[in-house]
Formats: C-alpha cells, sequence, structure tokens
C-alpha cells in the first residue's frame, strides 16, 4: 500500500517537474507583461507626468553636457596645436634674426676687406707718383679738411682739462687756440706722415706720441726755472709727465678722428694723382 503510494506520488511528481520548468517561463513572461503595462500605466497618470519629463529633460541635459565635453576637448587639442605651431614660429624666427645678424657682420667684414683692399691698390697705384701727377688744387683742399677735423676734435678734447686747470674766459681762450694751431698742424702732418699706409698702427699712435711729447715738453720748460736738486728734478719729471699725457689725450683723440675720416672716404690719404 505504501509502495504503490509511493510509486504512484512519484510518477506524477516526475511528470509535475516538467510542467513546472514550461510554468516558470510562462509566469516569468506573464510577470514582465504585467509588469510593463503596470509601468506604462503608471506613467501615463497626470501625476507620473512632470517626472517623465524631468526624465526626459536630464537626459537631455546630459547629452547636452557630453557635446559641450567634447566641443572643450576638441578646443583643448586645438589650442595645444596652436601653441606648438607658435613655438615653432618664434624659433624660426629667432634661427632668421640669426642668420640676419651673421649676415650683416659677413656683409660688414666683406666692405672691410673691399676698403682695404682699395686702399692697398690705391698705395700701390699712387705709392710713387711723379710730382708732376700730383693734383695741388685737392692736395690743398684735403689738408684744409685735415686741418679742420684734427683742430675740432682736439679742442673738444682739451676743454676737460682747459676747465680744470684756467681761471677765466680770457686763459680759456688763449689755451682753445693754441690747441686749435697744434692741432691742425699735426692734422696736415699726420696726411702726410700716414699717407695711404693706413693699416700701420705703429705709424698712426707714433705721430701723436711725438707731437705729445714735443709740446708737453715745450710747455714744462717755457713755464718754470729747473734747479739742480733732487727734490727740483722730482718735481719737474712729474710736471714733465703730467704734461706729456695731457697732450697724449688731446692728439690721440684726433688722430683716431683722421683715421676714421680716411676709412670712411671723407679725406683721402696723401697723394692725389690728377684725374
Amino acid at each position: 500500500m505504501r509502495s504503490a503510494t509511493g510509486e504512484g506520488g512519484s510518477g506524477p511528481g516526475g511528470g509535475g517537474g516538467g510542467g513546472v520548468g514550461e510554468g516558470d517561463v510562462a509566469a516569468a513572461s506573464w510577470l514582465s507583461s504585467a509588469v510593463g503595462e503596470k509601468v506604462d500605466e503608471l506613467l501615463r497618470r497626470e501625476e507620473n507626468r512632470a517626472l517623465l519629463e524631468g526624465v526626459e529633460d536630464a537626459e537631455r541635459r546630459v547629452e547636452r553636457a557630453r557635446a559641450a565635453l567634447a566641443d572643450i576637448e576638441r578646443q583643448e587639442a586645438e589650442a595645444r596645436l596652436a601653441r606648438e605651431e607658435v613655438r615653432r614660429l618664434e624659433k624660426r624666427r629667432d634661427e632668421i634674426a640669426e642668420s640676419q645678424r651673421e649676415l650683416l657682420q659677413a656683409r660688414e667684414m666683406i666692405d672691410e676687406a673691399q676698403r682695404s683692399l682699395t686702399s692697398s691698390l690705391e698705395e700701390g697705384s699712387f705709392g710713387d707718383v711723379p710730382n708732376g701727377d700730383i693734383d695741388e688744387d685737392s692736395e690743398r683742399l684735403e689738408s684744409v679738411k685735415a686741418a679742420a677735423v684734427s683742430s675740432i676734435v682736439g679742442v673738444l678734447a682739451s676743454l676737460p682739462i682747459s676747465f680744470y686747470e684756467v681761471q677765466d674766459l680770457p686763459q680759456l681762450f688763449l689755451r682753445s687756440s693754441i690747441v686749435f694751431i697744434s692741432c691742425a698742424l699735426f692734422g696736415v702732418t699726420f696726411r702726410y706722415a700716414v699717407r695711404r699706409d693706413l693699416d700701420n698702427i705703429q705709424l698712426k699712435t707714433g705721430a701723436p706720441a711725438a707731437f705729445a711729447f714735443v709740446r708737453g715738453l715745450a710747455l714744462l720748460e717755457s713755464g718754470r726755472t729747473i734747479e739742480l736738486s733732487t727734490d727740483s728734478l722730482i718735481s719737474v719729471a712729474l710736471d714733465g709727465a703730467v704734461s706729456v699725457v695731457e697732450n697724449i689725450f688731446i692728439f690721440l683723440p684726433a688722430a683716431v678722428a683722421l683715421d676714421y675720416c680716411f676709412k670712411m672716404r671723407f679725406l683721402s690719404p696723401f697723394p692725389r694723382s690728377k684725374q
């Protein structure tokens, strides 16, 4: 009895197991459909419409935020590219500026070489010019120009020393007049001494040094009486050195100005031949 009942119970139970599996699927489908209908019904209600619209607005705001974020990222990428391009252009500009400076330096060197070559050629051409081929009128004019340049620069260079030593305007005028005449003679002599040997630094510095020594020692000799004593000799030597140095500061700027005028073709070295 118990065995039959057990078998009977086991039979339906086994068949019921298959029915339960199919029933679960159907129940799940029915439940999903019911839930969907319920949700639609809830959303269609008037009191839930505001919630639905809020959700849709939130979705639209999210989309707009994503679009704005993408636009910002695009602009940042473009800004990075623009900065890199600006750095590249600035580097290129610096390279161009450096090249221009090098070109200017090279052009100046070429001009200097051309002037030196022209001077050398003219020196070779006019080094032994016969006296009959020298343009005397041009020589006089160039000598006057050299004297004017030298005297003006010499007087200007002597003004600080004159202001320190003189006491009144007549003394200043007298001293400046003497310097003017001395520097004018120096300018003419410098032009004839240097001739076309413009690169001879010993000759260009020796001429103003010689004038400074002669004028300084002459001023020293005319200004005091020399006594044969140690103190007197030391004092004379110091005064002579000071006087020579003062005159070097007068004649050396005049020589520099004359040399500059020769190289800039404002003055012509000696000699000038007839054209």
